[in-house]
């Protein structure tokens, strides 16, 4: 341990209290990950109308992701989900938080393959979402097993209020090939 006084100038403005010193000698916390669509479309296969992740906010390697969703009135399911409503189907819910587990699995080493849904449980809807809602979603891998099937935790919120949440079970099938 290194014992730092309150007689160094940089040490005492930034942490006058013994304390405090053994925290200023901490290196800080790694940068959160970060993932723009462009990079999303670059780890998942959806594409539109399917690709229901905007943007990853905080990416933890190999443990979890949080991703946004902005809902817009122009989507194509809005027109009969419900006529003078529009409600996103919670299908969809689900659908993009396994999305934003997608960016976790994806970059597991030794995963590889197309991760799909092999089952869902414990799923909850607590209230609609709606055009002009953004939806906050956070997966936290679980379990995995033999790099080809595992569990996820997943949770969807709109300013604060909780959405839907469940777990989510997937497997890993060989990716198809690609033409040409």
């Amino acid at each position: 341990m290194i014992n730092l006084t309150s007689s160094n100038p940089v040490t005492s403005e930034i942490s006058p209290n013994p304390t405090d010193q053994d925290s200023a000698l901490t290196p800080p916390a790694p940068e959160t990950i970060h993932y723009s669509a462009e990079q999303i479309y670059s780890l998942l296969p959806h594409r539109y109308p399917f690709a229901l992740v905007d943007r990853i906010t905080e990416y933890i390697p190999g443990k979890q992701a949080t991703g946004i969703k902005n809902v817009s009135f122009n989507e194509p399911h809005f027109q009969g989900h419900f006529p003078g409503r529009p409600i996103m189907p919670g299908v969809l819910i689900v659908e993009a938080m396994a999305q934003v587990g997608g960016v976790v699995l994806s970059q597991i080493p030794g995963v590889n393959g197309l991760c799909v849904f092999a089952g869902i449980d414990k799923v909850r809807f607590r209230r609609p979402v709606v055009p002009g809602d953004q939806l906050i979603m956070t997966v936290e891998l679980l379990a995995i097993k033999r790099l080809r099937f595992g569990k996820m935790q997943g949770r969807a919120e709109v300013e604060g209020q909780l959405v839907c949440e469940g777990d989510l079970i997937f497997s890993v099938v060989d990716a198809p090939s690609t033409p040409g």
